[in-house]
């Protein structure tokens, strides 16, 4: 093999004409991720929980076993809430979870639609 034969597959792509195929160097370790249809429906109750000032600043992480997005009165405080999704509990209680700042697990389910609507209750008037 010359030099030459080395290059051609990087080129075209990771398989060389011959069949071969080059190693990547490390592929990137899996992430959960919220897809387009969830994350849509977390960032309208966001945005009207930001709307009526009960709400200023979030954050996602992605990481190997979830995905969270957390919510955040204030920038430097603790997120009030987190919106969990996590995988491998989809077939149990659910992959979708929304968890208050202690811990505590408010709602837990299988439609992310059903789990977010105990962040969208409206308040009641307290006499």
């Amino acid at each position: 093999m010359s030099e030459g034969d080395l290059a051609e597959p990087l080129r075209g792509g990771p398989a060389s004409h011959s069949g071969h195929v080059l190693p990547f160097p490390a592929a990137a370790p899996r992430t959960v991720s919220f897809d387009r249809q969830e994350l849509q429906a977390i960032l309208n109750l966001y945005g009207r929980k930001v709307a009526e000032g009960e709400w200023r600043d979030y954050a996602m992480d992605f990481l190997p076993d979830r995905a969270v997005f957390s919510i955040f009165r204030r920038t430097s405080e603790m997120p009030l809430y987190r919106i969990e999704k996590v995988p491998k509990l989809s077939r149990r209680q659910g992959a979708y979870a929304v968890v208050v700042s202690s811990g505590l697990i408010l709602k837990r389910g299988h439609e992310l639609p059903t789990v977010l609507r105990v962040l969208d209750k409206p308040l009641k008037v307290v006499s």
